[in-house]
């Protein structure tokens, strides 16, 4: 009997689970669709949040699970990886258990065992490793420490923006009056009042493509704004590559940078330019990856 094997991409605003009862061969791209659920980020939900997140996965995929690889943004440390791993064997008890960062599932999901990659969701973060085994990190430190480039990090520019216009006199701008429209905001005030009174980064994360749509559209203020986050995340991945290596292939991943065109565009500029189309963009989910590294635990 083939081992069963489980993975999750634990982001910031969802998580992501993908069971595989095939062999490590069929590991990159398993038929099955996977289940979405709310987010298990021991930072953002906390760990009765996170808890109930992981309660509800084990029962949808089932029992026999013999490993269980989860990719999870911001599991920087020890003791979260620790917490995590203490949460996964209680719902999928006897199985092998390993935590990683989310940035480490996307490079097994490309299909690199080195190479360097960008994440840009509700935050942003850059990791690699070359072929000596050498890792280096920019970012990711969390919404109140960094983040810059990512989902969170492009509406709070918008808000800011929406103040500046505010404070200066002037009339609203087709952006500010579009971020209040979405948020029942009466005014600039209002809006500030309801990004601090809702301090949650997924939730503002999620106006970014509306903030981003009007970049595409020519909006001057809204293409300032993709503009630095193009900037910020371009050098993430500067500082990666070169610490390891220059030549090191990138891969870009995040909803921000996989569904936003012409923002992973402007950052593959600034981050090669000579030959920008040497980077790609990540064409499956990222789970696929925590997938395959689930098989390899089991021929270790």
């Amino acid at each position: 009997m083939k081992p069963a094997v489980l993975g999750l991409h634990i982001g910031g605003s969802k998580t992501h689970a993908v069971r595989s009862d095939g062999g490590p061969e069929e590991s990159g791209q398993p038929a099955d669709a996977g289940i979405t659920e709310a987010s298990a980020n021991l930072s953002s939900v906390g760990h009765r949040g996170a808890d109930a997140v992981l309660r509800r996965i084990a029962t949808k995929v089932g029992s026999g699970i013999d490993a269980v690889c989860a990719g999870a943004a911001g599991a920087d440390t020890p003791a979260s990886r620790a917490v995590l791993t203490a949460l996964l064997s209680e719902h999928f008890p006897g199985a092998l258990i390993d935590v990683v960062h989310d940035t480490r599932i996307v490079l097994a999901a490309a299909d690199l065992d080195a190479g360097a990659v960008l994440v840009a969701g509700t935050g942003s973060v850059a990791w690699g490793r070359n072929s000596d085994g050498q890792e280096a990190r920019s970012g990711g430190y969390g919404y109140l420490l960094g983040d810059e480039g990512g989902g969170y990090s492009v509406v709070r520019d918008a808000v800011r923006e929406a103040l500046r216009e505010y404070y200066a006199g002037l009339e609203p701008g087709p952006l500010v009056q579009a971020v209040m429209a979405a948020t029942a905001s009466a005014d600039a005030l209002q809006l500030m009042d309801q990004f601090y009174g809702r301090p949650e980064p997924d939730h503002w994360a999620g106006l970014a493509p509306l903030v981003l749509r009007f970049a595409v559209d020519g909006d001057p203020a809204a293409l300032r704004i993709q503009a630095e986050a193009a900037h910020s995340l371009a050098s993430l991945a500067r500082q990666v590559l070169g610490e390891l290596g220059l030549e090191l292939p990138l891969v870009m991943a995040g909803g921000l940078l996989v569904n936003q065109p012409q923002l992973a565009d402007a950052v593959a500029r600034k981050v090669a330019l000579e030959d920008p189309s040497s980077i790609r963009i990540l064409g499956h989910p990222p789970v696929h990856g925590a997938v395959k590294l689930a098989h390899q635990l089991i021929q270790s």
